[in-house]
């Protein structure tokens, strides 16, 4: 899915796709107010939150008895087009409604959903839905109803699921991964039998659906499993039974990421009866829904938060200290570490307390029991808590001026920065000169500071898989600017390996890179890069590389004709027009006018540069902004584009022969063909 601003893998690292439920009419009384009211910007503030909560999409759901469900979601999809970085789900029954909402939107949505409620005629609400689906190219939640209803047991479940991906993609041409199956989600707390195991039969379901279709993606609205219970017991139902759909195979939910905890936070009790009662563990004299309601009767969510911090208060402190780190827990952090400066220095607090901390919490992220919101919450407390103790940390002065200098940057893509702020901080206090260029730093931005500030290492640190990727991308620049013996590269990160950066990255990189594991291996690390630039040999200071391990008995296999996939239909003999010219052209010089009329002024001035209404009366409005504020800025940098030559526009095209191969289509090289097999303007081939 991808908005104007960024786009958002429906398989995320180590986590679930967080769906932001608080823009849904019918789930948040809050939203749902503002919008009848036509508080049109509280809305907009609404779906922020959910951003900085950790959302990765907001679904977006305008339905409500009475209203104009068309000129409502019209409204607010274009507001969040431009106010919002997420992608937006759009949730209706109306196809109307959802095709207003597509309407508005840049980017790619997801349309939620489709069902066989009224079956899949051609009159069907799934036909009408799946045709505004096709037109804009969108991915699409599907429920498991049927014409007989709601599914509620696992094999019904599988079979309407079955079912609507053979149709998605047979009748539909959808692609399996822009499927989500909603095996949809129950409330198991009513006492009513037939309701006991609902949520049992969901995380089954899932499972099967995963084993039969990896490719496919999952959802849930997991706050219904909860629904009648209190605000503390839903906390605590709705993340363990996440949890368990998680480790079933669920891709992604739709939540208030703000009302989910980790697991591993949960009363050892809270977290077994909340098992208990999603697995209907019933046996004779225990009910565990009867024992998960005497334990939160009268707790509401301000006590489980006091219940969290006398807690913390009990252990002791080198312990309370790592658990702060841990549970994201910032408030009392200050006194500990107070009282910790009385007892040790601060470096050692940092190396031998906190960083198991985040050891810690690096370990839960990876094995799926705590989730990136939180991960990052606990990075706020770590920095807030080296920042703390930074002022008491001893430099080291070095008599000849600075030990050496090293250019750190969070690469493409990536903004988090708390471990390689933490580099920072241990460097400078080392003896070392740090430019830190900050997060989401391309390539040549690294090398221009690295060149400019005469740097002797780089430093390349991210927290996303897809940031290994990046770094690989970016050793291959290096490379290719022939820099690769001028700057040594140090390399950390969550996703990052030993094996991954001193095997397949050093057998690429033709320089030295190494892998940091954390702050203080990247100080041993910078001591030894340095030492070798200034003439000693790489390996009496620095640890040997990682030892590439060989695979043999690997063999390529052949398929048999017989054993092939029948070709399809399809015509072969349909004549090939020809072409004006093979390979590629670029047109150059392309006036400033013929392209500036297409920029996007309001995504510019609101979404790039933050020119913002005031909420209240007395504030500037977006028009009052825009004249004395965006459109001078603007006129400012067209002038200096145009009179400095900043930008020089060109545009790529060509035409290529290509032929099939199954389902790929191979883009071949004309200067390598018989020129008298390729189609020219003339002469079909």
């Amino acid at each position: 899915a991808a908005s104007l601003y960024a786009h958002v893998p429906f398989s995320q690292d180590a986590s679930y796709l967080a769906i932001g439920e608080r823009t849904n009419a019918n789930g948040s009384r809050v939203f749902r107010e503002a919008m009848l009211a036509g508080r049109w910007e509280e809305c907009v503030e609404i779906a922020r939150a959910q951003v900085r909560e950790g959302a990765h999409l907001l679904d977006v759901c305008v339905d409500y008895v009475g209203r104009d469900g068309v000129a409502d979601m019209r409204e607010l999809a274009f507001r969040l087009a431009t106010a919002s970085t997420l992608p937006l789900m759009l949730d209706s029954t109306e196809p109307a409604v959802l095709a207003a909402g597509l309407e508005m939107l840049g980017g790619r949505a997801v349309v939620n959903s489709v069902n066989f409620e009224d079956g899949d005629g051609p009159d069907s609400r799934f036909s009408k839905i799946m045709h505004l689906v096709r037109e804009h190219g969108a991915a699409v939640v599907a429920l498991t109803i049927d014409e007989q209803g709601q599914a509620r047991d696992a094999g019904w479940k599988v079979r309407v699921a079955e079912r609507l991906i053979a149709q998605l993609t047979g009748d539909w041409g959808m692609n399996v991964g822009d499927i989500l199956i909603d095996c949809l989600t129950f409330p198991i707390a009513t006492g009513q039998e037939e309701t006991r195991r609902d949520a049992v039969a969901t995380i089954e379901a899932i499972g099967r659906i995963k084993t039969a279709y990896p490719g496919v993606r999952t959802t849930l609205g997991v706050s219904n499993v909860s629904f009648g219970l209190n605000p503390a017991a839903r906390v605590v139902l709705n993340s363990v039974f996440l949890h368990e759909a998680v480790k079933a195979g669920l891709d992604s939910a739709i939540v208030s990421p703000a009302k989910i905890v980790p697991v591993a936070q949960i009363p050892e009790e809270q977290r077994q009866v909340a098992l208990d009662l999603v697995y209907d563990r019933r046996r004779e004299g225990y009910d565990p829904l009867a024992r998960f309601m005497e334990l939160f009767e009268g707790v509401d969510v301000a006590q489980l938060r006091a219940g969290r911090a006398a807690r913390l208060a009990g252990l002791g402190l080198w312990e309370r200290l790592q658990a702060r780190i841990v549970e994201g827990e910032r408030k009392g952090l200050e006194e500990d570490l107070d009282e910790a400066l009385a007892q040790r220095p601060a470096l050692e607090i940092i190396n031998e307390v906190l960083l198991e901390g985040m050891k810690t919490v690096g370990e839960l992220f990876g094995s799926g029991q705590m989730q990136l919101p939180f991960v990052l919450a606990s990075a706020e407390v770590m920095k807030a808590a080296v920042g703390y103790l930074q002022p008491h940390m001893p430099k080291v002065e070095d008599g000849n001026g600075s030990k050496g200098r090293i250019v750190l940057a969070t690469v493409k893509g990536d903004v988090h920065d708390i471990g390689k702020n933490l580099v920072d901080i241990i460097l400078s206090n080392n003896g070392f000169d740090v430019v830190n260029l900050g997060i989401k730093q391309p390539v040549s931005a690294i090398l221009e500071a690295a060149q400019e500030h005469q740097a002797d290492v780089i430093g390349m640190s991210g927290l996303l898989v897809k940031s290994t990727v990046i770094m690989r991308e970016n050793l291959e620049e290096i490379t290719s600017r022939g820099l690769a013996g001028q700057f040594p590269v140090l390399l950390g990160g969550a996703a990052l390996t030993r094996s991954y950066v001193e095997q397949d990255l050093a057998q690429m990189f033709p320089g030295q890179v190494r892998y940091a594991r954390d702050a203080f291996e990247g100080l041993r690390l910078m001591e030894g890069l340095v030492a070798v630039k200034r003439g000693a040999a790489p390996e009496q200071v620095l640890p040997p590389l990682r030892a590439r391990r060989v695979a043999t008995g690997a063999a390529l296999t052949r398929t048999e004709p017989e054993a092939m996939p029948a070709r399809s239909d399809v015509a072969v003999d349909v004549p090939v027009p020809g072409a004006p010219f093979y390979g590629s052209r670029v047109v150059k010089g392309i006036a400033l006018a013929e392209y500036a009329a297409f920029l996007d002024e309001r995504a510019t001035f609101m979404g790039q540069w933050g020119l913002k209404p005031s909420r209240g009366k007395d504030g500037p409005g977006y028009e009052d902004l825009v004249e004395a504020e965006g459109r001078p800025r603007l006129r400012m940098w067209l002038d200096r584009l145009h009179t400095d030559n900043l930008l020089q526009a060109a545009v790529v095209y060509g035409y290529y022969p290509c032929q099939s191969d199954g389902d790929d289509l191979i883009i071949l090289d004309p200067d390598t063909i018989d020129p008298a097999l390729l189609p020219t303007p003339g002469r079909r081939a």
